[in-house]
């Protein structure tokens, strides 16, 4: 969804939200459903990740995320299908708690 320059990348962390900014030590996490901020010169961006993975290195952030929409895209259906394609999945402690992050970032979103 995009490659540019930024000042830092907002990512909600499997482990809890990080800010990648320029000189941040390498890291590799898991993501879980939330709003992933991008701010740069122009202003600032969201998305909205249903998962995947973020890299940060000395070069820059990369971000393989699983699902990803602007936030100005996701409505209440939109949710309502990941949740459902969550809950289709194999019954586990995993699936309870993806189900989980997903209502969690839709109600960040006010839906």
């Amino acid at each position: 969804l995009l490659s540019a320059q930024v000042k830092s990348v907002q990512i909600p962390g499997a482990d809890g939200d990080m800010v990648a900014m320029a000189g941040h030590a390498p890291v590799l996490t898991t993501l879980r459903p939330g709003i992933l901020k991008v701010s740069a010169d122009g202003g600032s961006q969201d998305y909205f990740v249903t998962g995947g993975f973020a890299e940060i290195t000395a070069e820059g952030t990369s971000v393989l995320a699983e699902r990803a929409l602007p936030v100005a895209e996701v409505t209440q259906e939109t949710l309502d299908g990941f949740v459902a394609d969550a809950e289709a999945g194999t019954a586990s402690d995993a699936q309870a708690k993806l189900v989980s992050d997903l209502k969690a970032a839709g109600a960040q979103l006010s839906l």
